[in-house]
């Protein structure tokens, strides 16, 4: 529906960012799986977006919830199946139709590699219930196992951190796999992963409002990406174009595609007509007080899945910091940083 007052002609001309499909085109097929991500690419998507965990068998399976009920006709926690043998999650198919299996790491990487789909990348959203120290080291084994991995692969793998207890495992095990952190609160994202993070890849309504809009200044200043998500919206695909945005993460592939066509071709145009002059205004998720309350229940929630408080653990990187100063959670007495029981994601957490 397009707004009744239009925005004022902005006469610019900015650089069109690269489409990633967000857990694929999982708006039309089922997600995280091939035939989403295959989708998402035959729709012109430079990227795809995609979730891991890992099972009993040191398996990585690209899978964005905990548990399997959701979007499968399986039960259970992830982490406590198997994925190959009778009873194992390679058996299982999705709910949305048409039914798929649940994908690995390395059916993914097989993907990547086909001579058609060697221009895409590939974001890899580390879910904090993972053990970095378990995960990295499979992945690397798997991303090792292709011939010339270090030029034709893993320069296309994006790790995307939420915690900083990922990090220094990160840089131990996959060092070459570029960083950026994924999350929802801009002054989080300086104070913990500024230094060792190439971008950042932000909650859209994090970013609509002055901090938001600083930090993305800041960041593009520094030589920082910045990609947003989940962007199903015209006038949301619009205005993160405006900012300069690397990337955009959507579930419609194929829209995003077409709203590219007609930002390229007119973007003055195409902007006044499809984004409000109140735009900054048009939902409660922009405004100040509901993005304080939504990054204090976003960021207890990550902590709370990672078993550990936000900490700065990087040997190398900036100086550690002991405590959090931000005034989002009260501090915590920390716990070892091995995977707790998963607990659901919140609505925001859920979007990524």
């Amino acid at each position: 529906m397009r707004p009744i007052t239009r925005s004022a002609r902005m006469n610019v001309s900015p650089d069109m960012p690269e489409c990633w499909g967000h857990r694929g085109a999982s708006a039309t097929f089922p997600e995280n799986t091939i035939a989403s991500f295959e989708k998402a690419i035959l729709d012109g998507s430079e990227g795809l977006e995609t979730d891991v965990h890992i099972t009993t068998d040191n398996v990585i399976v690209m899978f964005h919830d905990p548990t399997l009920e959701r979007t499968t006709n399986g039960k259970g926690l992830i982490y406590e199946r198997p994925y190959y043998g009778e009873d194992g999650i390679e058996q299982l198919r999705t709910l949305k139709q048409p039914a798929q299996q649940i994908p690995t790491f390395q059916q993914v990487c097989d993907l990547l590699m086909r001579p058609d789909c060697k221009h895409v990348k590939l974001n890899l959203d580390i879910k904090p219930d993972n053990n970095p120290d378990r995960l990295f080291p499979l992945m690397r084994s798997v991303i090792e196992s292709y011939p010339n991995f270090d030029t034709d692969l893993a320069p296309r793998l994006i790790l995307g951190l939420w915690h900083p207890k990922f990090l220094e495992s990160a840089l131990q095990n996959v060092p070459s796999m570029k960083r950026i952190h994924i999350g929802a609160s801009p002054r989080a994202a300086r104070r913990y992963f500024w230094n060792d993070c190439t971008g950042f890849s932000m909650y859209f309504a994090c970013l609509v409002g002055a901090e938001g809009q600083a930090f993305i200044a800041d960041a593009q200043k520094a030589g920082k990406d910045i990609y947003v998500w989940t962007v199903n919206r015209k006038d949301e695909m619009i205005e993160a174009t405006r900012w300069g945005v690397k990337a955009v993460l959507t579930d419609k592939t194929a829209l995003f595609q077409d709203v590219r066509k007609d930002m390229t071709q007119d973007f003055a145009s195409t902007r006044q007509l499809e984004v409000g002059m109140f735009f900054r205004w048009a939902t409660w998720r922009y405004y100040t007080l509901p993005q304080i309350v939504m990054q204090n229940i976003w960021l207890a929630n990550i902590e709370k899945r990672a078993g550990s408080p936000f900490r700065k653990v990087v040997k190398g990187g900036a100086a550690a910091a002991a405590t959090s100063t931000l005034p989002v959670t009260a501090e915590k007495t920390p716990t070892p940083a091995v995977a707790a029981a998963p607990q659901p994601s919140i609505a925001v957490n859920a979007a990524a």
